[in-house]
């Protein structure tokens, strides 16, 4: 750029001076917005407007140019005109999304660059902006390193706040004990409120939805704004399942609407709402729901960071929105219908162009009451399977005064030797078919006629109807060609069941789904006639079933369990969640139960249990491992649902009938969504989970829980996006891999060595050729030659 000396350095009477002005006037002209035209005089130092070029002109050549004001950013020369030095599309790669560095070149902060990334946020506040500049100039203290300026340091020190945590108070007493150490007249700010109002010109406006907002910032950084094509330009295409982006819902929406597929950097955003309860008490009913977005262009290690994931809404406690979650939805559903139908002009760094950006919402993330919230559908009584809807097959426990829902058996083929068998199941033969998931536009004629009318004057739906109300999500133009709109959570799916299946071989008060009302039950059925209760003397007596543990098999089971382990990091210790005197587990997380099911409970139940009930808990526990897979072939899917039904069906042929909740029957319907919406891990709710603390952190006043929440929200919000922006310095929501560095080597210095023998060297290179992938040819080679 040119640096514009002239403005300067020479005098206001000579002829470049003019000619300088002359282009200058030109420029402010072509791009004035208005009749009005700022005036960047030593004087009105641009918060003055005029309507003509002529005070202006005369302005200059009286009073000249006001200070460093080389860049005219309010007369042309935003952003838009600046070309970015330290990216190239040329010089990067998308494997991480980090720019490549050479050896030579020293990183410094990008304070002037974030300034006028911020012109477009700032445009009407020039008196900001201008603080801003002044700050991002003004040294630390006479004489510091002209890295370290009042505007760069306080960011640095906030990132550091939001990072770890910290209370107002003990940031205040930090900042108050580091302008003492530093010399006198430093420029640190004393006070977290001062920090703050460095930093508020910055902030965002959390009176309105700002995920636009959002989205435009993340498409001024020339890093972020590339990974948003990674979906297209950086996904590995070889037919198998890795991203959304592989999945068959992504391609009928490119296919249903062209326009909207042609352009990569369009959005598709998961939505996620539960609630929280804000007062970390569990005699508090108090209850708060965040809604989230989550942008799926991204690479799958970026899309469910902290970084990328949104606060978008915050629906108020004390008591959970339920069904008039519709009212507090709609500021959100308007913008994003305003997104679909006519975008937003967004400037890319990456490619230096603007272009209209355009979202949709892809589907939605809940646990399942959140699901019922979310959709309007009834996930209680007899009908609760939302997929299944009204063909869902359920019965009804006199004794045990629930529903249960059976009649797997109906998703087998028809010849199935199960589907004949009566005594193993309900006495009966099985000849109805399962139905299939309604498409999108028969659940919407479904649904379009009920009339509620939210709010206090809330209207029950007809008796006995499955559907409450028509979702508000139904007013997205795009939202009936989903195949799946609300997606089930996986999460909470394996933990009531781990907890169902383990109460029940532990016989767990409370948990335990055997019991005396359980057995009354299977007896007024007239099925499994071994298992009713027997009265001696005044005492009932439960015969044991084939999944009933001794208490020398619990014994074994518990100590199994309690002696295992686990790598840092990958679990909780499972000897915390095992009570050896009550031979039970207790207090066991939602991960718990993940490493439960998938890796510790087929181990701990060998040589414990008949061959057959194994087997079964075996098969359920692979199943639930192989859909959690990162990497899935959609091959394998077809065999993988058959082999549940089949698992399903011989759990009901091994437990009561009682063991069979809603939860239980979901898992059928798992490895649709797969099929249709990609990889699950993508969809669970344990990242959204993880952000729920976060925001639970942010409490500092438990009187006004949900102010606190946005304003140490919008503190991070700049904090992050002013960190793209500093040397050296992490991101907020993007944490650190715990092996790094280890594999550079630590050097030995302190650590015992070791000198093993050359037999002992000799055996250990063969073990590592052995198990390496590039060696296996040769092997096969030498093989053949010896053969």
């Amino acid at each position: 750029m040119d640096r514009r000396t002239w403005m300067y350095k020479i005098s206001r009477a000579t002829h470049e001076y003019i000619s300088g002005v002359k282009h200058f006037i030109e420029c402010a002209e072509k791009h004035a917005k208005g009749d009005m035209i700022m005036c960047p005089c030593y004087d009105c130092y641009n918060l003055k407007k005029f309507p003509t070029v002529d005070t202006v002109r005369d302005h200059l050549f009286r009073r000249g140019f006001m200070d460093d004001y080389t860049r005219w950013i309010w007369h042309g020369e935003g952003i838009r005109s600046r070309t970015t030095e330290t990216y190239t599309r040329n010089d990067e790669s998308f494997g991480d999304g980090t720019p490549e560095k050479k050896e030579d070149d020293v990183e410094n902060d990008r304070v002037e660059e974030m300034i006028e990334d911020l012109e477009d946020f700032l445009k009407h506040q020039p008196k900001i902006l201008e603080s801003l500049v002044d700050g991002s100039k003004k040294l630390l203290y006479p004489g510091c390193n002209d890295q370290f300026t009042r505007l760069s340091t306080t960011l640095k020190l906030c990132k550091l706040k939001v990072n770890n945590g910290w209370s107002d108070k003990s940031f205040t007493e930090m900042l108050k004990l580091l302008a003492d150490i530093l010399p006198p007249n430093n420029e640190l700010p004393i006070s977290t409120y001062e920090a703050k109002k460095i930093l508020c010109p910055m902030s965002m406006n959390v009176k309105k939805i700002h995920a636009l907002e959002r989205f435009k910032r993340l498409f001024a950084n020339v890093t972020d704004a590339k990974l948003m094509r990674w979906h297209k330009e950086g996904r590995k295409s070889d037919g198998m399942l890795r991203h959304p982006g592989d999945s068959p819902q992504w391609r009928t929406i490119d296919g249903t609407f062209p326009e909207f597929g042609r352009e990569v950097r369009n959005l598709r955003l998961g939505l996620c709402a539960d609630g929280m309860n804000l007062y970390r008490t569990l005699s508090s009913q108090h209850s708060t729901w965040p809604v989230l977005l989550t942008i799926y262009n991204l690479p799958p290690w970026l899309c469910m960071k902290r970084k990328y994931i949104m606060l978008t809404l915050l629906i108020p406690g004390p008591k959970e929105p339920g069904n008039n979650i519709d009212i507090y939805l709609q500021p959100l559903i308007e913008d994003l219908k305003l997104l679909w139908d006519e975008g937003e002009r967004v400037y890319d760094a990456f490619s230096q162009t603007d272009f209209t950006l355009r979202a949709m919402i892809f589907c939605t993330i809940s646990d399942f009451p959140g699901y019922g919230n979310l959709s309007g559908y009834t996930i209680k009584g007899a009908k609760a399977c939302p997929i299944c809807e009204d063909a869902t097959i359920d019965l009804r426990l006199n004794n045990f005064k629930k529903n249960v829902y059976m009649g797997h058996r109906t998703f087998l083929p028809l010849n199935h030797p199960y589907r004949k068998r009566k005594k193993s199941f309900d006495g009966t033969v099985e000849t109805r078919v399962a139905r299939l998931p309604l498409t999108g536009s028969e659940v919407l004629e479904r649904v379009k006629d009920i009339d509620v009318v939210l709010g206090k004057l809330y209207k029950k739906p007809t008796p006995n109807s499955i559907w409450k109300r028509k979702s508000i999500f139904w007013d997205l133009p795009y939202w009936e060609h989903l195949q799946v709109r609300h997606c089930l959570d996986f999460m909470h799916i394996e933990k009531n069941v781990s907890e169902s299946l383990v109460g029940t071989l532990l016989n767990i008060p409370g948990k335990s789904k055997d019991g005396m009302k359980a057995r009354l039950d299977m007896q007024e059925m007239g099925i499994r006639v071994e298992l009713p209760p027997q009265q001696s003397g005044k005492r009932a007596y439960l015969p044991p079933a084939c999944y009933t543990l001794s208490r020398k098999e619990k014994i074994s089971f518990c100590e199994c369990l309690s002696s295992v382990k686990v790598p840092s990091g990958y679990s909780s210790n499972p000897k915390n969640i095992v009570s050896m005197k009550d031979l039970k587990l207790v207090g066991m997380k939602s991960h718990d139960c993940h490493v439960l099911m998938q890796h510790l409970l087929p181990v701990a139940i060998r040589g414990i249990l008949p061959k057959h009930v194994r087997l079964v808990i075996t098969k359920l526990c692979f199943f639930f491992n192989a859909i959690c897979s990162k990497v899935i072939n959609p091959m394998t899917l077809d065999t993988l649902q058959a082999d549940i039904i089949v698992t399903l069906c011989e759990f009901e042929m091994s437990f009561l009938h009682s063991f069979f909740d809603i939860m239980v029957h979901l898992v059928v319907h798992l490895v649709r969504e797969i099929k249709i919406c990609g990889p699950l891990y993508l969809r669970q709710i344990y990242p959204f989970e993880r952000f729920l603390c976060i925001l639970k952190a942010y409490v500092r006043n438990r009187r006004l829980p949900e102010g606190s929440i946005v304003e140490g929200y919008s503190v991070e919000e700049t904090i992050e996006f002013c960190t793209d922006y500093l040397a050296s310095t992490d991101p907020v929501g993007i944490p650190r891999s715990r092996h790094e560095g280890r594999l550079e080597g630590q050097g030995t210095l302190g650590h015992k060595m070791i000198c093993p023998s050359g037999k002992m060297l000799d055996r250990a290179h063969l073990f590592v050729l052995q198990h390496m992938t590039e060696v296996h040819p040769f092997l096969q080679q030498h093989i053949v030659e010896i053969r």
